[in-house]
């Protein structure tokens, strides 16, 4: 009976690391991309617009964005990091940069995440992992210099990043979030 119960522990948290791999696809330009429409009736393209740049700026600082007035889209790029080892002694491995665009139209947004860009790090004569200076592995080409384990390890992260980003969009964009209330200050001088 224990063994059955383990064994189907298993089987579901292998369909769930797969799952993940399969929410990047491929483009016509065979790069990784993660691709999304998303519609939200009653809401005209400036609303979503102003807040899609909002969420850009506050979710994600680090983004560099451009703006493109005339298109109602916004450009940026960023970079987030990716883990390896065991779990209590997990560190950083490496990074994924990447482009992200989102469109705007009445009642709808799309958004994608493309070129993806893994550079791994190195620990310094400090003890701090740094990046390796002019190594960059597109994803798409990873399997030549990567094993099969890091690749796929790299592609769960990454499209758990993509499918968190997105969703985390739809809730910004859906009601935008309340400003935090300040803080009650307690007088104790007067009373």
């Amino acid at each position: 009976m224990k063994t059955t119960i383990i064994a189907i522990i298993f089987i579901l948290t292998a369909e769930v690391t797969m799952a993940q791999q399969e929410l990047l696809s491929f483009d016509e330009h065979n790069k990784y991309i993660y691709y999304q429409i998303v519609e939200l009736p009653g809401l005209n393209a400036d609303t979503l617009e102003t807040r899609g740049l909002n969420f850009l700026k506050t979710q994600f600082p680090r983004v560099k964005l451009k703006q493109e007035t005339s298109l109602k889209s916004v450009k940026g790029e960023g970079k987030f990091l990716t883990y390896g080892g065991i779990s209590v002694l997990k560190h950083e491995n490496g990074e994924m940069s990447y482009l992200v665009s989102v469109e705007f139209k009445d009642q709808k947004y799309r958004f994608w995440l493309t070129d993806f860009v893994f550079t791994p790090y190195e620990r310094d004569r400090y003890g701090n992992f740094v990046p390796k200076a002019g190594i960059e592995i597109p994803l798409e080409s990873a399997s030549s210099r990567l094993e099969k384990k890091e690749l796929d390890s790299y592609l769960n992260e990454t499209g758990t990043f993509c499918k968190q980003f997105g969703e985390k969009l739809k809730i910004y964009e859906l009601n935008l979030p309340k400003q935090e209330e300040s803080t009650k200050k307690v007088v104790t001088d007067k009373w």
